[in-house]
């Protein structure tokens, strides 16, 4: 699922526009001033940006000068203003397109949608997937909390990539230890009670509310993610 992150200080427009977003299937986060919005780009690097210009103390000029220091992470501005020389500015920046005030829904989808699908390296979803704060790259085998790389042993990615590409399914040990371990293991079905251990210790930041790696009592374990409504 792609993450927008919306920065924008007037609250009801961002919940508005987050609204928009989760109903058309997207993770939201937020951040209500210049300052959020660049910590949270410390941590964390959405799939794409809905950024407001006018913000106090730092505005969207200065969040997008950070944004591209770092990152081609597509960015839409949201701005009031609709002079051709504003929107000439932000494409110079590096914006990607502008959403002018007001907007309705659809506007604000099909802009949304057409700016990622023209953003290749963020058409991963099968590949790259956030968690909230947690992060998979299931071609590159790499996990990432608060964007720290979380160094984790071969056997044990192995069972925190197969639970997580099979969200909220429970597997019993038995079919842990074939997916991952192979029909030929001969030891311990314990040694799937330790590798989970093992995983929740390195995942010990992970934001329950995002995730959690769930003991169903007599059933086995699941990546379990809250679905939304």
């Amino acid at each position: 699922m792609k993450n927008i992150l919306i920065v924008e200080d007037e609250l009801a427009i961002s919940m508005v526009l987050g609204a928009y977003l989760e109903n058309a299937g997207y993770a939201v986060s937020y951040a209500y001033n210049g300052e959020e919005a660049i910590q949270k780009l410390e941590e964390y690097i959405p799939s794409l940006i809905l950024l407001d210009i006018m913000m106090p103390h730092i505005d969207g000029w200065g969040v997008l000068q950070h944004i591209r220091k770092k990152s081609a992470c597509p960015v839409i501005m949201l701005t009031a203003l609709s002079d051709t020389d504003q929107k000439l500015k932000g494409f110079g920046s590096g914006a990607d397109d502008y959403i002018t005030k007001p907007f309705v829904a659809e506007e604000v989808i099909a802009r949304v949608q057409a700016v990622l699908r023209r953003s290749p390296q963020y058409q991963l979803d099968d590949e790259i997937k956030y968690y909230g704060d947690l992060k998979i790259n299931y071609v590159s085998h790499q996990v990432f909390l608060n964007g720290i790389e979380v160094l984790i042993t071969p056997r044990d990615l192995s069972v925190l990539l197969f639970l997580a590409s099979n969200p909220n399914q429970t597997f019993t040990r038995d079919q842990l230890l074939d997916h991952v371990w192979g029909n030929d293991y001969d030891g311990s079905d314990r040694a799937v009670d330790l590798a989970i251990k093992r995983i929740r210790k390195l995942l010990h930041g992970w934001d329950p509310k995002d995730g959690e790696i769930k003991t169903l009592r007599g059933l086995g374990y699941q990546f379990y993610i809250q679905e939304r409504k």
